[in-house]
Parts: C-alpha cells; sequence; structure tokens
C-alpha cells in the first residue's frame, strides 16, 4: 500500500474533522523519513551539502557575519535515526545551521517597554500553524528595538518557540524582515544551501516534537535550551530534493484544505437537514406530523453519523414526547381533566389525614402562559398541581435509608441514579427527603442546564435523603417517568434558565418557577405509551451510538494501519482491519 493509494482513497477512512490533522501530520512524517519524492542520482548529495555548509560557516566566522557559537561535543546519534534514502546523510543540527540565538533575556525586555504600533515582538503565541502572527500588545518603539538590535530576525530565519509547545516554529519572511525575537523564542539562521521551509517543516514533525518533548526540561512548562537543539541528529536530504519535498507538502496541505472542507461541508448539510426534519415534526398539521415522523425514524441511521448529532435526535424525541406528538391518541383514555380532578381529591384526603400540609394555593394559568397547543384529552396543569412538592418522610433513627449526592445523579434519560447507605438519623435533618417513585430536579447551574434529573427507585428501605440542590415532587396518578421527560424537555429548561437566581456559577431555579411551570398533562394511559415509545426508540439511539463508535474505531485502526503501511511500504495488505462495510481493500 503506497501513499498515493491512501490519498486517492482517503475520503472512505476519514469521516470526521479529526482525521484532517492527523493526515496532515502523516505527509510531514513522510516528508521527514524521504517517503514523499523520489530520489534522484543527480542531485548533490547531503555530505556535500555538509562540506559547503561547513565552508560557509568558516566564511561568516571571518568576516564577522556570524557571532562566535558555542562548541558542541559530538554526540551519539538519538532516535531520530532511521534508514536514509541514498544521498541523505545524518547530521548534528549543530552542522546545519551557522547560529542559534536565543532571544533577549527578561531582564532586557521589560512589560513596560511595550507600545502597541510598534514593531512587533515575536513570542510562542505569535506562532500559529506555521506562520507568524503578530500580538498587537506585544511590539517595541524604535528606541528599545535599536538597543536589541542583535536580535532582530532576518528573511529565511526560522523562530522558533523554546517554552511550552515543542516544535513550534515558523519561516521570517519579508513582512517579518526586521520584526524582535522575544523572550521565548529562538533564532534559527541558516546557511544560503538549506531550505528553510524544509528545516521548519522538520522540526514541526512528529519525529522532532517527540524528541525535544522528550529532551525538554521543566515541570510545569517544558523550556528547550540551545544545548538539546544543537546536539539533535537529523536526516538531511539534498538541497533539490528539499526543494522537491517542499513543493510536494504545499500540495498535499492544498489536497488536505479540500478534503476537510469537503467533510465540513457534508456535515454541516447533514446538521441543517437534521434540524429541519425536526423542526418540521413540530408542525400542528397532523398528517404533515405523521409523514415527516415516519421519514425522520424510517432514515434514522442516515440522518445521524456523529454522537452529537444523535444528542440531538435524543433531545428532539423528549421535545416531541411531551407535545403529544409522538404516540396516537385514544378517544377512550379518560381524559386528563378527570385526572386532575382525582389528583385534587387525593391531595384533599392527605392533608385531611394530616400526612401532607394544606398547600399553598398556585395562582392559575393565564393565556399569556400557555406555551404550545396541545392534543385532544390533553390539559395544562403546574407541577405543583400534579403531586406533592418537598414531601418529608418518618422513620425510626436506626433505619437504613439510601442517600443520593448530586454526582450520582445522571443528566441522561434513563440512566438510574446511584446511592450510599446510611442511616436515618444521620440525614433526616438538613437533607432533601424523598421517597420510592418522587421525582428530583436539579436546581442548580449548570446541572440543571444540563437536564439532570431522576426517578428515585430501588431506595433502601423505601426513603432517602440527598443533597439540598434539589426540587423533589411526588407525583400523584401521574407517571413519574413521564415527569421526568418534561423536566428534560428543552422548553421546561431554557425558559427556566433566565429565571435562575444567584451569582455567576451559584445560580438556582427558584420554587416559585418549579412548581408554578406549566406542565402539559396527558391522560395517564398516553402517559404510559409515550414513555414506552421514549424508551424504544432512546434504545435505537442507544444501538446507533454504539454501531458509530464501531464503525469509527475500525475506520480509525483502518487509517492508522494505512499510515504505518505507507511508512512501512512491505506491510501486507490483507492484515488491515474491515472496514465499516466489512471490507478490507481499499481499491
Amino acid at each position: 500500500m503506497k501513499a498515493e493509494q491512501l490519498l486517492a482513497h482517503y475520503e472512505r477512512v476519514a469521516v470526521d474533522l479529526e482525521a484532517g490533522p492527523r493526515l496532515r501530520r502523516f505527509v510531514v512524517d513522510l516528508a521527514v523519513r524521504g517517503k514523499l519524492v523520489p530520489q534522484y542520482p543527480s542531485d548533490e548529495p547531503a555530505s556535500e551539502l555538509l562540506s559547503r555548509i561547513s565552508t560557509e560557516r568558516a566564511q561568516l566566522a571571518k568576516t564577522g557575519g556570524i557571532r562566535r557559537q558555542r562548541s558542541v561535543k559530538p554526540s551519539q546519534p538519538n532516535g531520530l535515526s532511521f534508514g536514509l534514502p541514498s544521498g541523505w546523510a545524518m547530521a548534528m543540527f549543530a552542522d546545519v545551521v551557522t547560529e542559534l540565538q536565543t532571544g533577549p533575556f527578561g531582564s532586557s525586555l521589560h512589560q513596560n517597554d511595550y507600545e502597541v504600533g510598534g514593531t512587533p515582538v515575536i513570542n510562542p503565541a505569535s506562532m500559529l500553524d506555521g506562520r507568524i502572527v503578530p500580538v498587537e500588545q506585544m511590539a517595541v518603539p524604535e528606541g528599545t528595538l535599536e538597543r536589541l538590535a542583535r536580535f532582530k530576525l532576518e528573511v529565511g530565519d526560522i523562530v522558533m518557540a523554546r517554552r511550552g509547545e515543542m516544535g513550534r516554529c515558523a519561516v521570517v519572511t519579508e513582512r517579518e524582515n526586521g520584526w524582535l525575537c522575544g523572550t521565548g523564542s529562538l533564532i534559527v539562521r541558516l546557511p544560503q544551501c538549506i531550505n528553510p521551509w524544509y528545516l521548519a517543516m522538520l522540526l514541526g514533525s512528529t519525529l522532532v516534537r517527540e524528541y525535544l518533548g522528550g529532551a525538554a526540561v521543566g515541570a510545569t512548562m517544558q523550556n528547550l535550551n540551545q544545548s538539546i537543539l544543537l546536539k539533535m541528529w537529523i536526516g538531511l536530504p539534498p538541497l533539490a530534493e528539499q526543494s522537491r519535498i517542499v513543493t510536494m507538502v504545499d500540495d498535499m496541505m492544498a489536497l488536505c484544505d479540500r478534503l476537510e472542507a469537503s467533510i465540513s461541508e457534508q456535515e454541516t448539510a447533514r446538521d441543517r437537514f437534521l434540524a429541519a426534519t425536526f423542526a418540521r415534526l413540530s408542525d400542528p398539521d397532523p398528517d404533515t406530523f405523521q409523514l415527516i415522523g415516519t421519514f425522520a425514524i424510517k432514515n434514522f441511521t442516515d440522518l445521524t453519523t456523529r454522537p452529537d448529532q444523535i444528542d440531538a435526535v435524543r433531545q428532539a424525541i423528549i421535545d416531541l414526547a411531551v407535545r403529544g406528538k409522538l404516540v396516537r391518541h385514544t378517544p377512550n383514555d379518560e381524559p386528563a381533566s378527570e385526572l386532575v380532578r382525582r389528583i385534587a381529591e387525593k391531595k384533599r384526603c392527605l392533608v385531611e389525614a394530616g400526612e401532607i400540609r394544606n398547600p399553598k394555593p398556585i395562582p392559575s394559568l393565564s393565556p399569556d402562559e400557555i406555551p404550545f397547543a396541545l392534543p385532544p384529552n390533553w390539559t395544562w396543569s403546574q407541577v405543583a398541581k400534579i403531586g406533592v412538592l418537598s414531601p418529608r418522610n418518618n422513620a425510626p433513627d436506626e433505619t437504613q435509608v439510601s442517600f443520593v449526592s448530586m454526582s450520582m445523579i445522571a443528566a441522561e434519560y434513563g440512566a438510574s441514579h446511584r446511592h450510599e447507605i446510611r442511616r436515618w438519623v444521620d440525614v433526616k435533618s438538613g437533607y432533601t427527603h424523598f421517597a420510592e417513585g418522587d421525582v428530583g430536579l436539579a436546581k442548580i447551574t449548570p446541572c440543571f442546564e444540563n437536564g439532570k434529573s431522576t426517578v428515585f427507585q430501588n431506595l433502601i428501605g423505601g426513603i432517602g435523603c440527598g443533597t439540598t440542590e434539589l426540587h423533589v415532587v411526588r407525583p400523584l396518578f401521574v407517571d413519574p417517568r413521564y415527569v421526568v421527560l418534561f423536566f428534560k424537555s428543552s422548553h421546561f429548561i431554557e425558559t427556566g434558565i433566565p429565571k435562575m437566581t444567584g451569582t455567576a456559577g451559584q445560580k438556582r431555579v427558584p420554587a416559585e418557577y418549579f412548581a408554578n411551570s406549566p406542565f402539559p398533562l396527558p391522560p395517564l394511559a398516553e402517559q404510559r405509551r409515550i414513555v414506552t415509545k421514549v424508551d424504544g426508540l432512546m434504545g435505537l439511539c442507544d444501538r446507533l451510538e454504539t454501531s458509530l463508535a464501531t464503525a469509527e474505531d475500525r475506520r480509525r485502526r483502518v487509517l492508522e494501519a494505512l499510515l504505518r503501511d505507507a511508512l512501512e511500504p512491505t506491510r501486507e495488505v490483507a492484515t488491515l482491519p474491515a472496514l465499516p462495510d466489512g471490507s478490507r481493500t481499499i481499491a
């Protein structure tokens, strides 16, 4: 399998934007190993190139064209050595450059020396994707520039970061000629017979980055000193081949740009189509809904190719559920208005029996507070009217009960909460009470925005306590799983976020919003059908998510195998993992 074959079939294994940077790194790795362009016997060999570099260095030193460099003892070839192509030579970095200079020390360039509008100072923050991008605040006036004139950059220099991310560098062009090297950078000055673009590519390659990362010093931030860089061994191609490599890499990067743009356009179009499809599902016309809904479910797997798209589908399912657009309505169901009457009667009996306190009156909903139209047999109620808010428990002190912290509650629909076992005497005061079948809603940011809510189930002793950052409702004649669907709906969360009170990072959903929120109440039988339907569709989402993860893992392994094969041409294609469609070849 050759590199050309990989590039020709790249789109089959690159279905996400993460593959783009991997291909770029791969191209550069091929280039600096001599595997991207052919070698020509007519090229002047790199051994002759090294002799010419030595002569040029000696002449520059004699005429004062370069400062005297510190002597570097010869070192043994390091991990950067590999089987070199014909015409290449191994060399220490010190033998390839004419000068290596560290930027001015901090004592020479202070914060108060900077002046917006002056000559740019190039620090690591100014090097982005192999380009020099000046930072407006990092500039110095003419006086400071002349005082530090020996740190001026020249055309063809490579300015390189010596702190933080290893291998970050850029070639100085005519635009940056005369700009100042910053304290966090190095100036790599080259002889005339070295292509600066090739050397910058080598310094930014995975090969060199990993080597420098292992050799650099510093626990908090990596620092690169001159000695580490000068003693580094590199593979040096002939000058003519350096130029061919740079040209080929530029062409390959342009191809990567087109591939990434194509993938991005495809995903953007898919996102728009998915959003439009689910937006149409809110159409009040039942025939339109039935048509679009059938299309969406039949084409579920084609509409979604990424986990974040599946998240959008999950949310759409929940939102459709609480709007009455997910299951058929049965005229024989007991209407929700009768359910409201039974709930009110049950609460009256509980008050008379002394089991709950007489609830505060809840103002009825005005027409302006009705957010959307409901199907037949549904009615608008309010959270406080469908059950008991903030219920209290009683039990002997030594009773073992469940304790649920906020971290034990998942945001995903259908995920069960975890719990610890505590004694009732230890948790009955100062905590939120709940019992089997109660519904808890996280009221603090960011848990509320993330949809943290749960049905409390499988509680030790049937009761429990937990974080005070919960609102709790005990539904009466309402399926608690349907209540959770409502708490996870976009309308409830998005309407609640502006109403949160408190300081940033500690905002909470007020009890009034929780209690008074309009609640779309279906007949009890339909609630159960809705929950069953949602569970089935969520299961489909789970299977699709697993399928996507499996397919992506296979593509990743195929891509890795292809990259290795391109670097090691003797590998057999038959050893490649199967592609998601079951094939093992790329042809």
